[in-house]
């Protein structure tokens, strides 16, 4: 019997024992002073899980400016270095690799984390959207608009993250330009009516990406990044689709074959989006021509249909995220033909260990 696609060994740079991800998602437990991921709880959780080819964790603050939800742990302080360690030794031990997603949520925060001062974006936009708070969900407001010392800064704040990464044993890690976060709200022209270098053209709607890309490979291997857009992402997060999007994310990734990245992780639609004009419906049919490197995919995967996008060409690689919150041995439960656990939404981003290392493997 031919054995799945997705069990198969990638052997690129990255050496994958098989193609099945693990998807970065917010569980938020870091509920410490130190926003610190722990050996008992993110270690453990993590150490579950490696089985898969590559684990990619939540996302995780580049700073203290970058946070915008509660409980999410952050990689620019030795205490958190020192936490991350004992994740990626766990995982090390347990012969998988983990890769920490890097992580500036922009406008899509709250006074509340920044002792009352706006959170920032490329515009003074409000995404209208809300952000979880520690006293519950709250409207987003109209935040700062980022100026020329705060992009540079920010560009600093993700060449420091990227070497705490690599201090802390990562394998790589991967820039959240996705989701309608700080990256997006650049790119995007819904949320970036700049005049300057960074706004107006898909170029310079494009140029802080860029920067970050290039500073992080001074100090880190470009095979060592990985970056994850979300091109057909519209009506959520404040981010709406124009004539312009999908040119742009097809400008990036193209100026991506320039670069020898660990990979270009991309999301299919989150909403139906075949009466939106200008929308890509097929994410991965329509960028990987464009493509040369590895290529990641995401969203609502089972196995047959990872599978087939493999079998099809059309990606490298198959990122589950909710799937594994409830199976983490989602790896063997391909490879067997069992049927999978159902999560339970309510303990997503809750405290503790239910609904986060609680979930048991399977019996064969």
């Amino acid at each position: 019997m031919k054995k799945q696609s997705l069990l198969t060994p990638y052997n690129t740079n990255l050496n994958l024992k098989n193609r099945v991800v693990m998807a970065p998602m917010t569980r938020s437990r870091a509920n410490n002073e130190g926003k610190v991921a722990t050996d008992e709880l993110q270690g453990l959780y993590y150490e579950q899980r490696a089985s898969a080819g590559l684990l990619i964790t939540e996302g995780s603050q580049v700073s203290e400016k970058a946070v915008g939800y509660i409980n999410t742990p952050g990689i620019y302080t030795d205490a958190q270095v020192d936490g991350w360690k004992k994740v990626t030794k766990r995982v090390h031990d347990k012969g998988g690799k983990i890769f920490i997603q890097l992580w500036h949520v922009g406008r899509m925060s709250h006074p509340d984390f920044h002792n009352g001062e706006l959170p920032v974006s490329a515009s003074a936009l409000n995404p209208n959207a809300k952000s979880f708070t520690p006293e519950g969900f709250k409207d987003t407001v109209t935040p700062k608009a980022m100026t020329i010392a705060d992009i540079k800064q920010t560009v600093d704040d993700f060449k420091n993250a990227a070497t705490n990464a690599i201090k802390a044993g990562f394998d790589g890690v991967e820039i959240h330009s996705s989701n309608g976060y700080l990256f997006q709200q650049f790119i995007n022209g819904c949320s970036n009516k700049r005049t300057d270098d960074y706004g107006g053209s898909l170029e310079n709607r494009a140029r802080f990406f860029f920067e970050v890309v290039d500073a992080m490979k001074t100090v880190i291997p470009q095979e060592k990044i990985g970056v994850r857009f979300n091109p057909s992402l519209h009506g959520m997060f404040g981010i709406t689709l124009d004539e312009d999007t999908i040119p742009t994310f097809e400008y990036i990734i193209k100026k991506l074959n320039d670069y020898n990245l660990a990979y270009v992780h991309l999301s299919e639609p989150f909403t139906d989006v075949s009466e939106v004009p200008f929308a890509v419906t097929e994410i991965a049919k329509h960028f990987r021509p464009l493509y040369n490197g590895t290529l990641m995919i995401n969203t609502a995967f089972d196995k047959n249909k990872g599978n087939k996008v493999i079998d099809a060409g059309e990606a490298d690689l198959v990122a589950y995220g909710k799937p594994f919150i409830s199976n983490p041995d989602l790896v063997e439960r391909f490879e067997n033909n069992l049927e999978l656990a159902d999560w339970d939404q309510e303990t997503f981003y809750t405290t503790g260990v239910k609904g986060f290392t609680d979930y048991p493997k399977a019996s064969k």
